[in-house]
């Protein structure tokens, strides 16, 4: 049998919608099931990945940044990453376009500068196309 290809667009921004965290477990469920999965990260979704995120504390509540041990989305991502490093593979594409219009290109380690170009070829080449819009 053939190697299912799972491509996944994604163009939330972190922290926005539950998009985000529904794409992250839809991303990890598939690579368990041992599906390759391409992700093309679109629109504000290249900040997902940025480097520079940090957990913070919490004023409101007067918690610490240990206390109220936020997650950020690098970290999700970064997970994904070292699960889909071997096959099955994760394949993740920021829009360079979009990266560029966002000051986002310091990212975490595995993740590819690509060009609407990219997904088309990934969509073209998968089993199943899921694209997780803003609204």
């Amino acid at each position: 049998m053939a190697q299912k290809t799972l491509t996944v667009a994604i163009m939330d921004a972190p922290y926005e919608s539950a998009n985000s965290t529904t794409a992250f477990r839809i991303i990890a469920s598939a690579l368990k099931k041992g599906i390759h999965v391409n992700v093309f990260a679109y629109e504000g979704a290249v900040s997902l990945a940025i480097k520079d995120q940090a957990p913070h504390a919490n004023p409101v509540k007067g918690t610490t940044v240990e206390e109220e041990d936020h997650p950020t989305t690098k970290n999700f991502v970064a997970s994904l990453l070292e699960l889909g490093k071997s096959n099955p593979l994760l394949t993740w594409v920021n829009c360079g376009l979009c990266v560029d219009e966002r000051g986002a290109g310091n990212s975490v380690e595995g993740v590819k500068r690509g060009g609407p170009g990219d997904f088309l070829k990934m969509a073209m080449d998968s089993t199943n196309t899921l694209v997780i819009p803003t609204r």
